[in-house]
């Protein structure tokens, strides 16, 4: 019996290696990964270029207080500047980390310029922003916060496309809106480029800030850096984490000079956040997608794995209702529930994952080739034609 606390329905499937898009079972099978650790492993299992600056790091320091300066830190800092809207980095280690902290960010900015009462935040309802107890009351899910009250306060809600309701929420108390660029467990949504424009307009009418969370999407994942590049907008504050590590845990909040001015020495910190061995391998993550035509390649690989993945819904329009998302974001959503489908994939070898709405998710690295990407539509035509 496993001493391991039951907060997962955990597959009974363990893997003892990987290699780029593949993992090897304990059971002596291998398996085609297109979870990737939910998008965390931008660049593959066992890449060999992130093993080699972990095992150099290493060996050097592993751990150093903030309260020094962290020159691997101060590089990647640098680096996300130099590619972005940003000003400012705060290291975080994780996804919710970020989410909280950019959410504090939010908060001190309005604090700081003597308006405390500009606290709250508006999300879209039934989104994802973590596990935290503000991130749960931010996500706006029932489930999720369902035995976790009393509630956290300062959130609003709309509903995802409900543009009247977002504009009814803003009051004299709201300080930022905050939402995914695409949305990521509640489905795939992509949010359209004129209606991140739009959010953008509002704020800078508004003067309030806009908070794009780019946990899952960005570092890539959409054929850009950030996927609300698309958009050509500029936001004031973004949380990232998953592929800027990939794998190895760690986040950041990105902030403009703005939004950032409230944040003075004491208002936040992090034990391990911006640890020299977190910090050497989001530097070689950086180095690797900055590579000339990588992300275009990403770009290449999605419009195929998209244009295969419509032909299968031709074919079975009983079967797929939608083919969505972005780049390596993709969303299968089908008719009926997903958990059976997702288990003929397994059984088939090839590994996915679910969200919301009856979504399969397909997150393979971004570093998968065409070869990859044909074998999945190849497992996902055959579960189709014999799915019962």
């Amino acid at each position: 019996m496993s001493a391991l606390a039951k907060t997962y329905n955990r597959k009974k499937i363990a893997f003892k290696k990987g290699s780029g898009s593949f993992l090897y079972a304990t059971n002596g099978k291998k398996y085609l990964d297109f979870v990737q650790g939910i998008a965390v492993n931008s660049l593959g299992h066992a890449n060999p270029q992130l093993i080699k600056a972990l095992n150099n790091q290493a060996k050097k320091v592993w751990h150093v207080s903030n309260a020094f300066i962290i020159p691997e830190g101060e590089q990647l800092a640098k680096k996300i500047k130099q590619k972005t809207f940003a000003d400012y980095v705060l290291f975080q280690n994780s996804g919710a980390e970020a989410t909280e902290a950019a959410i504090k960010v939010a908060r001190r900015y309005f604090y700081s310029i003597g308006k405390p009462n500009k606290n709250r935040i508006i999300c879209i309802k039934n989104s994802f922003h973590g596990r935290t107890l503000a991130t749960i009351f931010a996500s706006g899910s029932k489930k999720m916060t369902e035995g976790f009250g009393p509630k956290v306060s300062g959130f609003d809600h709309f509903k995802f496309g409900d543009h009247k309701k977002l504009k009814k929420l803003i009051t004299k108390n709201t300080a930022a809106i905050m939402v995914e660029t695409v949305v990521g467990e509640g489905g795939i949504k992509v949010i359209p480029k004129w209606c991140l424009q739009g959010l953008r307009k509002l704020c800078n009418q508004k003067k309030i800030l806009l908070i794009l969370d780019e946990v899952q999407c960005g570092i890539g994942r959409t054929g850009k850096f950030f996927a609300f590049e698309h958009a050509k907008v500029k936001p004031d504050i973004v949380p990232i984490a998953k592929g800027i590590g990939g794998g190895f845990p760690m986040g950041a909040v990105l902030m403009n000079k703005k939004a950032a001015s409230g944040m003075v020495p004491g208002t936040h910190g992090s034990t391990f956040g911006g640890n020299p061995l977190a910090m050497s391998i989001g530097n070689t993550v950086i180095d690797i997608i900055s590579k000339k035509n990588f992300l275009d390649n990403v770009t290449k690989m999605g419009n195929h794995f998209h244009s295969e993945l419509k032909k299968i819904q031709t074919e079975f329009p009983t079967i797929i209702k939608e083919v969505r998302g972005i780049g390596l974001m993709i969303g299968l959503q089908l008719f009926h529930d997903q958990t059976k489908f997702i288990k003929k994939l397994m059984d088939h070898q090839l590994l996915t994952i679910r969200a919301a709405e009856n979504v399969i998710r397909l997150l393979p690295p971004l570093t998968v080739t065409k070869s990859e990407i044909n074998l999945a539509i190849k497992i996902i035509r055959q579960v189709c034609k014999n799915y019962k």
